[in-house]
């Protein structure tokens, strides 16, 4: 994990790489983006959303810092036993290895497994879910960060910003309360909340869209090339649709083509959950463009692949952008 964390506060953060750049992404925007998220693998591997969170704050600058840019690394992992790509930066030492994902969301994925597959974290789900503060100090005990205050830094982050209102969502009935563990011992003084005034009250709380938890299973349907896919809705993301379908998060975005790998889904978003076609079913058939639109788009739209797309239609490359009236052809 970087050794020289963002210093984030008062809605501007700084990059983790020491570049005093005022950051694009504020505090609130980035939670506002992954808060979903981290509620989400909280009720599937019981680590708290607000730690979730206030390490992706405080690893990434608020998802500003070079190595999340360039990298989609949010968390700080390093390469260990790591066979994906890779990127390199100083860090405790000059070109130090860390870990390249091809989207934030495979950081986030990843983030989640590195803590429950490595034996040194394994103290930690001895806590309760909204015991920020020993998630925090045992994370640093762990060696997750070399910097001193990693702890104190990440409970000033939650406290600040009241990132422990995440944790709630464990509420009996939630979905994934029967991971938590029964035989944890509540710590003193933990579950202690800051107290709150009208002048420290944020202008905003940031609460969890709560119909983003009331998942519900998706209907597949057919396009006219007999593909299947299914519609998003408010609160979706590729790795929920995955996990309904027992897909892997490649196939995911082999399926969907995601040139620019994008991370959130967006109500109505169409979401291939198989191979598309080469061609069209139908002969003779053309794509008449009624806007300027993208190959990618006409490829999402008709269910064809874009390479075949390329092929039939003499592009050079995949990101080509079609005019309003062109025809494309589909066969």
């Amino acid at each position: 994990m970087m050794k020289s964390l963002a210093i984030v506060g008062f809605g501007i953060s700084f990059s983790a790489f020491g570049g005093g750049t005022p950051a694009k992404m504020t505090q609130t925007d980035y939670v506002n983006m992954w808060s979903n998220v981290a509620v989400e693998h909280m009720l599937t591997y019981r680590i708290p959303a607000s730690i979730t969170l206030a390490q992706g704050l405080l690893e990434s600058a608020s998802g500003n810092s070079p190595l999340a840019t360039e990298a989609n690394n949010h968390f700080g992992i390093k390469c260990s036993n790591w066979t994906g790509e890779k990127i390199y930066f100083d860090d405790d030492a000059k070109g130090e290895c860390f870990r390249k994902y091809p989207t934030a969301t495979d950081s986030y994925n990843d983030h989640s497994l590195f803590l429950t597959q490595k034996p040194r974290y394994a103290g930690l789900f001895q806590f309760p879910v909204d015991d920020y503060k020993n998630w925090a100090k045992g994370l640093k005990k762990a060696g997750y960060a070399t910097h001193p205050e990693y702890a104190e830094k990440l409970i000033d982050l939650i406290e600040r910003l009241r990132l422990y209102e995440y944790d709630d969502k464990t509420a009996p009935g939630a979905k994934g309360t029967e991971l938590l563990a029964t035989n944890a011992k509540e710590s003193t003084g933990s579950k202690t909340k800051p107290k709150e005034s009208a002048v420290n009250k944020p202008v905003s709380s940031m609460k969890i869209d709560e119909a983003c938890l009331k998942y519900e299973n998706h209907i597949a349907k057919e396009n006219k090339n007999d593909v299947k896919f299914v519609v998003a809705r408010k609160g979706d993301t590729y790795y929920k649709i995955a996990k309904e379908y027992e897909l892997a998060m490649w196939q995911m975005y082999k399926y969907n083509n995601f040139v620019d790998k994008k991370d959130m889904l967006e109500p109505g978003d169409i979401v291939y959950i198989e191979p598309k076609r080469s061609r069209s079913r139908c002969k003779d058939v053309t794509y008449t463009a009624s806007k300027d639109i993208t190959l990618i788009e006409i490829s999402q739209a008709e269910g064809i692949k874009l390479k075949s797309l390329v092929k039939m239609n003499g592009f050079t490359s995949e990101k080509v952008t079609v005019q309003k009236g062109q025809k494309i052809l589909l066969r």
